[in-house]
């Protein structure tokens, strides 16, 4: 099992975001002089009010757009644009409809020409990881939103980035499938030992997850706390989450950062409706 060493991966500095909203011509303030470090096998979540940046943040980390101010770096080299160091999960599936899952999971490896023993070996790991033993050779209509889902970050993980971006991958799915996504995805992160940045509109998923939660203030987006949560992840499940007093404690106290930003977002549109 991997632990966060303390080294950072990816390192956000001072960055702040403005974009133009294409229906109104009028100029947004999306984030605002955020400092952000995640260490080499932490897994981070990111919660906060809609529009408050969190998708302009991970997309950034990602490099598919530059922000306005700051500096983006990724084991200490500037991030200039996507690479295959930094691995992306969208809750838009990202799964091609004619192929197998297996074809699915190898699809990057295809790209990148790994030899084929090299391939199949890795994608075999990933499978069984993942639990889709037995639907190796499914097409995704023959699955379920879970299923799918799965396919999606295997397919992520089979490229073997440093690190994985998650921007709410599990929103579409029911409710008990969620719980089995995420204990699977806290079992996967361990075993592998990757650096996760996990975007989520659910306070209870950010906690049983993240080493560490980050709330974010109202647009403009700006960390408003920094929440460790002091259980270690190899030791969480539902159950444990459902009982630990500690777990609780900082589940209540996330919840109330991110309601009051809910309070100030509302009380601002209120203003500018009635200007």
């Amino acid at each position: 099992m991997t632990r966060a060493n303390g080294r950072p991966k990816i390192e956000v500095q001072d960055v702040s975001h403005w974009f133009m909203q294409q229906q109104t011509g009028d100029e947004v303030h999306a984030l605002d002089a955020v400092d952000l470090t995640l260490r080499q096998g932490e897994f981070v979540t990111v919660v906060g009010p809609s529009g408050c940046g969190k998708t302009t943040l991970l997309n950034s980390i990602a490099g598919f757009i530059k922000p306005t101010q700051g500096t983006l770096l990724c084991d200490g080299k500037a991030i200039k644009g996507p690479g295959r160091d930094r691995g992306v999960v969208f809750q838009d599936l990202a799964i091609l409809p004619w192929r197998t899952v297996r074809r699915n999971i190898a699809h990057g490896l295809e790209i990148a020409k790994t030899p084929k023993a090299e391939r199949d070996e890795r994608v075999a790991y990933l499978i069984t990881l993942v639990g889709l033993e037995g639907f190796e050779n499914h097409h995704p209509h023959q699955l379920s939103g879970g299923m799918k889902q799965r396919v999606a970050v295997a397919r992520t993980w089979a490229a073997d980035p440093d690190v994985i971006l998650m921007d709410e991958p599990f929103a579409a799915v029911d409710a008990m499938t969620r719980l089995t996504l995420q204990e699977e995805l806290n079992r996967l992160c361990l075993q592998t030992g990757k650096t996760v940045m996990f975007i989520t509109h659910s306070v209870d998923e950010a906690v049983f997850l993240g080493d560490r939660v980050i709330a974010m203030t109202a647009r403009p987006g700006r960390i408003k706390e920094d929440v460790k949560v002091p259980v270690p992840r190899a030791e969480r499940d539902w159950s444990r989450y459902n009982t630990d007093p500690d777990l609780k404690t900082v589940t209540e106290h996330v919840l109330s950062l991110v309601r009051s930003e809910h309070g100030e977002q509302e009380r601002a549109q209120h203003a500018e409706a009635v200007q």
